[in-house]
C-alpha cells in the first residue's frame, strides 16, 4: 500500500447504508452487517484504488446508495476542522463529483478491520433516528484539532486494546490490567479505557491511571477534548427494570456494597423502564457488534437530572443467542467477547451526547442463565465467571474517572490534559482506527503489540509514519523498555543489537543556491565590515 498523500489511505474506507427517514421510530444505534427494525443498514464493502477525490479528506465516511455510487461526506482535511462537504463516487467512471454540504458534520464510530494493496474494509456504526436537538448535540468524531506543542514535563501513555476484537490479551474480563499496572510504572499518568480493566466485581485501575470511555480517548487524541482529574464523582446509576426482582435488587446491593466499602458518591439508583434493547452480534469481520435501541427514554432521564450527577454507570440485559452463555466459556477464549461490542456501542453515543464519564455492565437475562455452571474457565474470563451482577468494577472506575472538558480557553488551563501531555500510544499490532490515526497527525509516537494477536488484519508500518514515530515490539515487556528508553532520551534502538551504521550523506547546492549563499556571504561581510 503507498501512501504518497497523507489523506489518500483513508479513501473511502467505510461502507454502510443507513435508514435516516424523519418517520422511523427505531431511535438506536446500528452497525454494518445488523438488519432488522426500521434502520436499512448492509454489509461492510470494499472499493478499489480510484482517482482522486474532488476535496482531499482523511477519516471521512462513505455511504452505498441504492444506484451503486457512494456518498463519500465530512471527515478532515489534515487541518483543525471538519470537513461538512460532500462528493459522490460513480464506479462506472471511476471519479467523483461534488455534491451539497452537510447540514453539520455527523458521524458514529469507525474501525478499519483489514487493509490490502489496493483497498480498505472498514465498519461503521451510527447513530440514527434522535431528535434533532440530540443530534446537533453530537460534535463529529472527525473533528480533529492538531498539537501545537509536546509537554515533556511528564512521561504519559494511552493505553488500547479495543473492545469486541477477540485481543488475546484484554479481550475477555480486565485481563489487561497486569499490562496496566506494569506500563502504570513507568508513566506519570496512563490514560486507559473501561475495557482495559473492567473486570465484573474487579477493578485493579493503576493508582496513576486515568479511566476514560473510549470514544473520549478517541477524542482526546484527536486534540478535541481535555480530560480534568477529579477527587470523585457524582455517579447516577440507571438499571434495567428487570421482571426478576432478584436482578434488581443484586444492583442496589453493588451499589450499596460500593457506598459502604469505598466510599462511592452515588445520587440515586434509578429503575429504567421501557429499557433500552441492546442486542449483541457479530460483524462481518468477527468484531462483536450489535444494536441499541429505544434510546429516548434514557436520554429524557439523562436530560431530567442534568446538574446532578458527574457520570453514569448503565446496567442492563444484553441479548444474545442462548447457547452464546455457554459457549463462550467452553470456547476458552477462541470465542469472541459477543456483549463488549454494542456495550461500547451504547457508552459511546451517549459520551458523545451528554459529555459525561458512562460505562456498561450487562445484566442476567434469567435464572436459568446466571445459575448454568461454567466449570473451571480460562483465567482470562473467570471473574465473569463468578459475578451476579458485572457492575462493581465500572462504579469503581467511574468514581474517578477526569471530567471531560471541551471548552478550548478551559483546555488551555493548567491541570487539563490533552493530546499535548500525551507522549506515547500503545495498542495492539494490525488495530486502525481514529486513535492511531489521531496519532498518526500529532506526532505521537506509537507502539504496536505483536504477541497481542485480534482480528484486526492492518499492515501499520505502511502508514506514513515520520522517522522513528512507529515501534513495532513483540511483547508488553518490550514494549514496557521502550517506554522506558524514550522517557530516558534513549533512541530504543540504541540497545539493540546488531546495531546499525550511521548514515552519512551528501547534499550539494544547485547553481541557483550557490548564488544565493554567495550573495549572504557578501551581505554578512559588508555588515560585519
Amino acid at each position: 500500500m503507498k501512501n504518497r498523500n497523507r489523506t489518500m489511505p483513508l479513501l473511502a474506507l467505510m461502507l454502510t447504508v443507513s435508514s435516516l427517514a424523519p418517520g422511523c421510530k427505531s431511535n438506536g444505534i446500528a452497525t454494518t452487517g445488523e438488519h432488522g427494525g426500521n434502520s436499512s443498514t448492509r454489509d461492510a464493502g470494499v472499493i478499489d484504488a480510484v482517482r482522486n477525490m474532488t476535496t482531499q479528506r482523511a477519516a471521512h465516511t462513505a455511504t452505498l446508495l441504492p444506484d451503486g455510487k457512494v456518498l463519500v461526506a465530512g471527515g478532515f482535511a489534515g487541518g483543525e476542522n471538519s470537513l461538512a462537504s460532500a462528493e459522490v463516487f460513480d464506479p462506472t467512471t471511476s471519479t467523483f463529483a461534488s455534491t451539497g454540504n452537510m447540514n453539520a458534520t455527523r458521524a458514529g464510530h469507525a474501525v478499519v478491520t483489514s487493509t490490502n494493496s489496493s483497498a480498505h474494509r472498514c465498519e461503521l456504526g451510527v447513530v440514527t433516528d434522535l431528535s434533532e436537538q440530540r443530534r446537533r448535540s453530537i460534535d463529529s468524531i472527525f473533528d480533529f484539532r492538531r498539537r501545537s506543542i509536546e509537554r515533556t514535563d511528564g512521561f504519559n501513555v494511552v493505553l488500547i486494546v479495543p473492545t469486541g476484537i477477540g485481543a488475546e490479551i484484554g479481550g475477555h474480563a480486565g485481563d489487561a490490567g497486569p499490562v496496566a499496572r506494569m506500563i502504570a510504572e513507568v508513566a506519570e499518568t496512563l490514560v486507559l479505557h473501561p475495557n482495559v480493566v473492567n473486570a465484573s466485581d474487579l477493578n485493579e485501575m493503576p493508582q496513576n491511571a486515568l479511566y476514560v470511555e473510549g470514544s473520549v480517548l478517541s477524542r482526546l487524541l484527536m486534540g478535541t477534548v481535555g480530560l480534568q482529574p477529579v477527587r470523585s464523582n457524582r455517579v447516577l446509576v440507571v438499571i434495567d427494570a428487570h421482571r426478576d426482582e432478584l436482578f434488581t435488587n443484586a444492583s442496589v446491593n453493588s451499589v450499596s456494597g460500593a457506598r459502604a466499602a469505598y466510599g462511592l458518591s452515588c445520587t440515586e439508583v434509578v429503575c429504567l423502564e421501557p429499557t433500552v434493547k441492546l442486542r449483541a452480534r457479530f460483524a462481518p469481520s468477527g468484531r462483536s457488534a450489535g444494536r441499541a435501541e429505544d434510546l429516548e427514554g434514557l436520554c429524557e432521564l439523562l436530560d431530567a437530572r442534568v446538574g446532578h450527577y458527574d457520570a453514569v454507570a448503565l446496567s442492563s440485559v444484553i441479548d444474545v443467542p442462548h447457547d452464546f452463555h455457554q459457549g463462550y466459556f467452553d470456547a476458552a477464549g477462541a470465542m469472541v467477547n459477543p456483549w463488549g461490542g454494542v456495550e461500547a456501542m451504547l457508552t459511546h453515543a451517549l459520551s458523545s451526547m451528554y459529555n459525561v464519564p458512562t460505562a456498561h455492565s450487562p445484566m442476567f437475562e434469567s435464572r436459568e442463565v446466571a445459575n448454568m455452571d461454567p466449570g473451571i474457565v480460562d483465567p482470562r474470563m473467570a471473574a465473569e465467571a463468578v459475578s451476579a451482577t458485572f457492575l462493581q468494577c465500572t462504579l469503581k472506575g467511574l468514581q474517578r474517572s477526569p471530567r471531560i472538558v471541551t471548552d478550548l480557553h478551559a483546555m488551555n488551563q493548567p491541570g487539563i490534559f490533552t493530546a499535548s501531555d500525551v507522549s506515547c500510544l500503545v495498542i495492539p499490532d494490525g488495530c486502525l482506527g481514529l486513535p492511531t490515526l489521531a496519532a498518526l497527525e500529532q506526532g505521537i509516537p506509537v507502539i504496536a503489540v505483536s504477541e497481542n494477536r485480534n482480528l484486526m488484519r492492518n499492515d501499520l508500518s505502511m502508514l506514513p509514519w515520520k522517522k522513528g514515530q512507529f515501534l513495532r515490539v513483540e511483547n508488553y515487556w518490550e514494549a514496557v523498555g521502550v517506554i522506558a528508553a524514550m522517557r530516558a532520551g534513549i533512541d530504543p534502538t540504541a540497545v539493540r543489537r546488531p546495531m546499525s551504521g550511521t548514515v552519512v550523506s551528501r547534499f550539494a547546492l544547485s547553481g541557483k543556491q550557490e548564488a544565493q549563499s554567495e550573495q549572504g556571504s557578501k551581505q554578512l561581510t559588508a555588515f560585519s565590515a
